[in-house]
């Protein structure tokens, strides 16, 4: 008993202590079956019990993000399993008020984890939570705004405070995160564009990136789930499908009311080439939608666009030309993944023959206002029918 009593402290001291508050346990747990404002409530109270802490006000960005990402559709990981979105184009309609509680955020959990380290040069902890709140500054950036320089300078600066925690404490497994996800990042960038970014010269190497994020995963309080999602992604990267469906898959199962982690069990199989065993899991996730309450806002657009994009591969030009109408028919739909679906709808129809319908879903793909991603496309196709795959 007394082993116990001592391992359990000792695991205590390697997090931070705020980690183990049982209303911060509850927020992560609504938190990770999409449950943004359940989260929020709990992190809310938190930060009123801890004004002056940093890690409370990082709890606080992290949902902030996270629940923003996801009403733009910006949290179904095919989006970046390739590097092709950095250059795609698509700006995010981020209200303004939303962006500045961010800066906000993040400068307040900043400021809050300096001042400690100016008042203790050796605070682990104070190191880790500014690390943790330039780490999700650095994702705000990279997938709401594309805008990479910044991101990478920002992920730069996280993976450091969080080597300095792993200095003062080896066994703090939590910032293992950091520093995995940027030494992967960075071996997997071409060296030119290190050079653009500013970060030439800086040490990287993807098994060692992967091996801490197995770390953190196996042994993380706060970083446990978001490590597992990062390695999936990583290893989904580097097409090594069946260790990301492994990741994956113990996700979906323990948190089977996440709609993000079923949809990419589907994603997974998609891109491993098991079309037909990924269209089920698509329609499995679809069936489980109408169930009352089994998911928490859904947005089924990811869904139907994955589901349409596996048929469309498998050579069921109908059903995809169907599926794809069904996502940009979502009423939470955001105008970017809408058009998107609009403008492969049309495509299948012309495949089918079906010209004025095509031709319909191009206008849409092509209408003035929000996002215009697709519109150059959409009027190729309306002067001249899609004949492609």
């Amino acid at each position: 008993m007394t082993s116990l009593v001592l391992l359990g402290s000792a695991r205590a001291q390697n997090t931070y202590p705020l980690n183990n508050d049982p209303t911060v346990r509850d927020g992560f747990q609504h938190f990770y079956i999409l449950d943004y404002d359940g989260a929020m409530q709990r992190f809310e109270a938190v930060q009123r019990e801890h004004p002056q802490d940093p890690m409370a006000a990082g709890y606080i960005l992290m949902d902030t993000i996270f629940r923003e990402l996801y009403r733009q559709d910006l949290l179904d990981t095919t989006y970046y399993a390739h590097e092709h979105f950095l250059s795609s184009g698509h700006k995010s309609d981020i209200p303004e008020g939303v962006r500045k509680h961010v800066d906000d955020l993040t400068d307040r959990a900043i400021s809050l984890a300096d001042a400690r380290i100016k008042a203790n040069p050796s605070d682990k902890d104070a190191y880790f939570a500014r690390g943790y709140a330039k780490g999700m500054h650095a994702a705000w950036m990279t997938l709401a705004d594309h805008s990479f320089t910044g991101a990478a300078r920002q992920g730069l600066s996280s993976r450091n405070d969080s080597e300095q925690v792993l200095k003062l404490d080896p066994n703090y497994a939590d910032a293992k995160m950091a520093v995995g996800i940027q030494k992967f990042a960075v071996a997997s960038l071409p060296r030119f564009v290190r050079i653009l970014v500013g970060i030439a010269g800086i040490g990287g190497n993807k098994e060692e990136g992967l091996n801490l994020l197995r770390e953190s995963a196996a042994h993380g309080t706060v970083t446990s789930v978001e490590s597992q999602t990062a390695l999936s992604l990583f290893l989904r990267h580097d097409q090594r499908y069946n260790e990301a469906y492994a990741v994956s898959q113990k996700l979906a199962q323990k948190y089977s009311h996440d709609f993000l982690f079923r949809l990419e069990e589907a994603n997974l199989m998609k891109d491993a080439g098991h079309g037909p065993q990924a269209i089920a899991i698509y329609k499995a996730v679809l069936a489980d939608s109408e169930k009352p309450g089994y998911f928490i806002e859904p947005r089924l657009q990811l869904a139907w666009f994955g589901l349409a994009e596996t048929q469309r591969g498998q050579g069921l030009v109908q059903d995809a030309a169907d599926s794809y109408s069904n996502a940009a028919n979502q009423p939470n739909c955001s105008d970017w993944m809408r058009k998107r679906a609009n403008l492969n709808a049309g495509m299948m129809l012309d495949k089918l023959g079906h010209r004025t319908e095509a031709i319909a879903q191009y206008e849409k793909a092509a209408a003035p206002g929000g996002d215009q991603t697709q519109a150059d496309a959409a009027r190729k196709y309306i002067r001249s029918p899609y004949s492609g795959n």
